[in-house]
């Protein structure tokens, strides 16, 4: 995989002009003016590693949202859920808000992250200099702010939580598959998408 060539980089908040220099692993660059990060050096993941991840996390996607989250049972009546169906039945209830706001930010905005990271990352190794890789990269930065797998996970363990002391709650496969896409998320969230541009921009270069 090529290196990036030394270059100046701008500060994402206030847009003073650096030269790039090399880092130390775990060191950052930060902005004299203002203080923000303007790169890391790279850590111990690199594109192909975080393609590694991202079609582990799709995967884990794909089990969470087709699996049953947990199955309630309470006075012999036992009860499954998927996260589709509890936001069909938001629905029903006539909570739209509430069912529009967890399909955004538990099922369209992450599923819209990973796969246009994926593209980008497939992009990268075969087709570097191709428009749309560009688009893709913004695409991911404006995205990943709306992705709330996180938050999903504590609003529901506090639920279940809540929920076991009038009923017997057995979590089901697809509550796992949501605790492993939460820790996929965030290393790969870890990764500096400035990376990939670097490189897009290296390949791009006679």
């Amino acid at each position: 995989m090529p290196q990036p060539l030394p270059s100046l980089v701008a500060c994402p908040d206030c847009d003073a002009l650096y030269r790039r220099r090399d880092l130390a692993p775990g060191e950052k660059a930060r902005c004299a003016r203002c203080g923000a990060t303007l790169y890391k050096a790279p850590g111990l993941l690199n594109p192909d590693r975080v393609l590694a991840l991202v079609v582990a996390a799709l995967i884990c996607y794909a089990i969470a949202n087709a699996m049953p989250i947990v199955r309630l049972s309470a006075g012999g009546i036992t009860h499954t859920t998927t996260l589709i169906g509890s936001i069909g039945v938001l629905w029903a209830e006539n909570r739209g808000l509430t069912a529009t706001l967890a399909f955004a930010t538990a099922l369209a905005f992450p599923l819209i992250e990973l796969s246009a990271l994926l593209a980008v990352l497939i992009a990268i190794r075969t087709r570097p200099g191709a428009p749309f890789v560009a688009t893709l990269l913004r695409g991911v930065q404006a995205v990943r702010p709306w992705g709330m797998i996180e938050v999903f996970m504590l609003g529901v363990v506090v639920a279940l939580v809540k929920i076991s002391k009038t009923a017997q709650v057995v979590p089901g496969v697809a509550l796992w598959a949501f605790a492993a896409l939460t820790i996929l998320l965030a290393a790969i969230v870890s990764y500096d998408l400035r990376e990939l541009w670097n490189l897009r921009r290296v390949e791009e270069t006679p």
